[in-house]
């Protein structure tokens, strides 16, 4: 008997000779619980996988349109143009500081 005569169809798992019937229904079933089993832990990741990357999207919407309030804010408020006169002169006389600057003209 050659190799290739034992691996035929009605072989059981050793290849020796048939399975028994009982063990091979037993065994058919136990594989498909096992991959019914399989499926729907499987099923079960995939709705949490979809969940977490809804919440992260919900989350980058809201930072992306906070980010966008605040850069039209910054728009909106224009720096004060300095002007000459808004410069304080100070000076260190005799150890205590001197400030020039602060009589405006015109008050």
């Amino acid at each position: 008997m050659t190799p290739s005569d034992r691996l035929t169809f009605g072989s059981g798992p050793s290849g020796r000779g048939p399975a028994n019937g009982l063990v091979a229904s037993v065994m058919w079933l136990g594989g498909l619980v096992a991959t019914l089993a399989a499926m729907a832990v499987g099923a079960v990741l995939a709705v949490f996988a979809a969940a977490a990357v809804a919440v992260i999207a919900v989350f980058a919407a809201i930072v992306v349109f906070l980010a966008g309030l605040a850069v039209r804010a910054r728009r909106r408020v224009t720096p004060r143009a300095r002007r000459a006169d808004d410069v304080i002169e100070a000076r260190k006389v005799d150890g205590a500081w001197v400030a020039y600057g602060w009589e405006r003209p015109g008050r």
